[in-house]
């Protein structure tokens, strides 16, 4: 036979589903830099708590901050949150999420110990990111800077004799350090048509099944130090983890081309500086 909620009980059931849990954005001012975002779809799927600053560094605050709001929702934007602070987090909280990509700032085994579940922003800024690894190949092979440093001295002799090295981006190799993932794929839609041959390192040395550039001729996969040493231009788009942190270092550099390079729009960290 089926079971029957009774009215009370089905009235019960339906103030739990249509409740809003309790959130709190902990530094809301470093998203809203320029106090135009609207709140209002957040705050209209949660009883949202803006913590109006950039940044907070002390744990204890951090945590007093969570539990005083009674946040089953904590969210930051590129804010470290120290094992210190989450470990005095109440029951109440059950999803932290960041503003953001990088998800290092959020100690993840710890949170997924106590039932916390983590999530982030994947594809907020895809675009974005990849037309700046793009507008720094263009300026580099520009010698834009350069060029700009030289007027800004009242040098315009690089008008009549070429002082700085400049050529043409068709044909030339880009390397891609975490290249399959989602900003790293959006870096290589805009790379091939402008007539780059791209390469991917993997440990795997494989693309993933399925992805749109697994078979492509112009998308090679290769061992790291392969691609270090083939390219022209070396993009990072990888996450900063144990793995990664510091990867790239004075070893890695030396493998280089002395024209080739480095351009990373990731985390600092995974250069060793």
């Amino acid at each position: 036979s089926n079971l029957a909620l009774s009215p009370s009980m089905a009235a019960t059931v339906t103030k739990f589903l249509m409740r809003r849990p309790t959130a709190i954005f902990l530094n809301s001012a470093r998203l809203d830099y320029d106090k135009a975002l609207n709140f209002s779809r957040l705050s209209s799927l949660t009883e949202l708590t803006l913590n109006n600053v950039d940044s907070i560094s002390d744990a204890d605050k951090i945590a007093e901050l969570v539990n005083a709001s009674k946040a089953e929702i904590v969210i930051t934007k590129e804010m470290q949150v120290p094992s210190s602070a989450l470990e005095k987090f109440g029951p109440t909280v059950k999803l932290m999420c960041e503003a953001g990509t990088g998800y290092n700032n959020i100690p993840i085994s710890q949170a997924r110990s106590r039932g916390i579940d983590v999530v982030n922003i994947p594809t907020y800024s895809t675009e974005s990111v990849a037309h700046m690894v793009i507008t720094y190949i263009m300026n580099f092979s520009a010698a834009i800077f350069q060029q700009a440093e030289m007027l800004h001295r009242g040098d315009q002799s690089n008008f009549h004799v070429f002082q700085h090295p400049i050529y043409e981006i068709s044909g030339k190799k880009l390397g891609l350090i975490g290249g399959s993932g989602t900003i790293g794929t959006a870096v290589v839609d805009v790379a091939l048509p402008l007539g780059m041959d791209v390469l991917i390192s993997s440990r795997s040395g494989k693309l993933p099944s399925g992805h749109k550039y697994e078979n492509h001729p112009r998308v090679k996969v290769v061992p790291l130090d392969e691609l270090l040493s083939a390219c022209d231009f070396v993009s990072i788009n990888c996450p900063l983890n144990d793995d990664t942190r510091h990867s790239i270092g004075s070893r890695e550099i030396r493998l280089m081309k002395p024209t080739a390079f480095l351009i990373n729009t990731a985390r600092g960290a995974i250069i060793n500086e």
